[in-house]
């Protein structure tokens, strides 16, 4: 299990209860892996599936939710573009959407035939991307693992995205960063996610060496809560 370390940190260091999930983009299904066509209502409904089993999901089976197979990178037939345009439509009309920013939604690019899902625990090939639900303070411990929180010239201000929930998977792509949305009303009602939680994306390339990073993270952390500890109970005593 090459995440064994890393799974073992995220869960018992950084406290998260439900299961790392890993995909990737490919052309065809893996050799004796389930695959799903259909009967899912958005993108982010795979992600629940993938806590538990190893799958992979047809380009059809996104296409219950045209804004997240579009955000996925599939290619959408006449009659989910017309679907696509009259949910935009209706988004906008609500003010949930501005038109303007429409065109601006992360998306995956180059073809493929499908995402395979699973657990990172099990999961066959190297994750293009993995999908954990945290708390604020996982987040936060997480965020300060990766560097991601670091105050410094060099460093890209950090991400945080709202809707579509399922935009953080590009966007986490694109800028080879860790990103954190704080969901979606469609996100909520599909994957049914308690209302602290929030996804947060991790590139694969970024795996290696995250689980020592965790580590030193939580031991730091650990202390400074001792420190503030000891200063607020010296200011009420």
């Amino acid at each position: 299990m090459p995440y064994e370390t890393l799974i073992y940190q995220l869960t018992h260091e950084i406290g998260l209860e439900l299961e790392p999930v890993a995909l990737k983009r490919l052309s065809q299904p893996p050799k004796g892996v389930a695959v799903v066509t259909e009967g899912f209502p958005s993108a982010c409904s795979f992600w629940r599936k993938a806590e538990n089993e190893l799958f992979f999901a047809t380009e059809s089976a996104h296409m219950g939710c045209p804004i997240g197979a579009m955000v996925m990178g599939f290619e959408l037939p006449k009659e989910k573009e017309k679907e696509l345009l009259e949910l935009v439509g209706e988004m906008c009309s609500l003010s949930y959407l501005k038109e303007k920013e429409i065109p601006n939604i992360p998306k995956l690019t180059d073809s493929h035939g499908g995402v395979l899902y699973g657990p990172l625990r099990t999961f066959l090939l190297e994750p293009e991307l993995v999908i954990l639900w945290v708390t604020p303070t996982q987040a936060m411990m997480l965020q300060e693992a990766t560097g991601e929180l670091a105050w410094s010239l060099e460093a890209e201000a950090g991400g945080i995205f709202g809707r579509p929930a399922c935009a953080v998977l590009p966007k986490s792509l694109e800028r080879s960063r860790p990103t954190l949305s704080m969901g979606c009303t469609g996100m909520r009602t599909f994957t049914e996610i308690a209302e602290n939680r929030m996804p947060l994306a991790i590139p694969g390339s970024l795996l290696s060496g995250l689980d020592e990073k965790i580590r030193q993270t939580v031991s730091v952390n650990r202390k400074m809560k001792e420190f503030y500890l000891k200063k607020k109970g010296s200011v009420y005593a």
